[in-house]
């Protein structure tokens, strides 16, 4: 067994160590638990043939498979919603939102990809923390996002299960970092303490910001911010999918099919039924059986209390 032997290892090396331990909120502790087969399946359905040590070449690796292999999409919500279920949104914990993934090939929106990616880093050895951050959709938002923090060797790696930016992003104390890639790369600046990262959505290829708030968030911070999505999300009432392949990215977003192109081209067009269907089960590989559950998509409503909802109240009265 893969983790059985590297288990041994690091026991065997435990021996003979006189390091105190010492646990903090940026440790494996804190990380949702997963079962030995269930890491193994995974580890095997992203490309390796053996459990990596917590390394940054390795985490390069692994999250470069994830990038190809894990999309980032809203379906499993999509069908909870529609079908009225009372249970936790789908992949509020990292064994379930594996276990879809293996058997449908869905991913998640990024409170659910993030406890997922979190949890296997962490089962894998890596010191991990969850990242809370703000998509800078309009002014004055509260946090709306999560992401995860790497530390290896003293320094720190953003990988976001949801922007897919293909290679771990460094984190140095100021200045700029970035991903470099036509088609996923992105831009991060530090100022005044706190990153800003340009990247490129599908439904807005221009560019777009993302406000990193806090490190170090509890698991109730995650459970709580995407419970409270269920009343409203942008992702509750169309089909968004996005993911790597080869060099190019490729999704759906807002009725439209979008295709960034290795030289960095947006190519799009509208999608109807269909059409999205079909997208997910070739282009993404979706099991049938999910696909068929798929909602329509509807028209997203403002969001509740925002001017533009108040706006349309004040038209709707008598």
């Amino acid at each position: 067994m893969l983790l059985a032997e590297r288990d041994r290892a690091r026991n065997d090396a435990s021996l003979v160590s006189e390091l105190p331990v010492t646990l903090s909120i940026f440790s494996p502790t804190f990380a949702m638990s997963l079962s030995r087969d269930l890491v193994e399946q995974v580890l095997t359905r992203l490309g390796f043939s053996c459990s990596p040590e917590p390394t940054l070449e390795n985490l390069t690796e692994l999250y470069r498979s994830w990038c190809q292999r894990v999309p980032f999409d809203n379906v499993q919500k999509l069908v909870h919603l529609s079908e009225g279920s009372s249970a936790p949104l789908p992949g509020s914990d990292a064994t379930g939102f594996f276990k879809t993934w293996l058997e449908d090939g869905t991913g998640g929106t990024c409170w659910a990809g993030s406890t997922a990616l979190l949890a296997l880093l962490s089962e894998l050895g890596f010191t991990v923390e969850r990242a809370l951050a703000t998509m800078m959709a309009a002014p004055n938002l509260p946090p709306n996002h999560g992401s995860v923090r790497v530390l290896i060797e003293g320094r720190h790696y953003l990988v976001d299960s949801s922007i897919l930016f293909g290679d771990p992003l460094l984190l140095e104390r100021d200045g700029e970092t970035r991903v470099s890639h036509p088609a996923w790369g992105v831009t991060g600046i530090r100022l005044e303490g706190t990153w800003t990262l340009r990247w490129r959505p599908l439904h807005q290829t221009e560019g777009f910001d993302c406000r990193f708030d806090d490190f170090g968030v509890t698991p109730e911070v995650y459970r709580d911010r995407y419970e409270e999505t269920r009343g409203w999300s942008p992702f509750n009432y169309q089909l968004t999918a996005r993911r790597n392949r080869g060099e190019e990215v490729i999704g759906a977003s807002f009725g439209k099919a979008v295709t960034l192109g290795e030289d960095g081209v947006v190519v799009e067009h509208p999608v109807d039924d269909e059409e999205r269907r079909r997208i997910l089960v070739e282009d993404f590989g979706m099991s049938e059986a999910i696909v068929s559950r798929l909602p329509a998509d509807r028209p997203t409503p403002p969001p509740p209390g925002s001017q533009t909802a108040a706006r349309q109240g004040e038209v709707a009265e008598p």
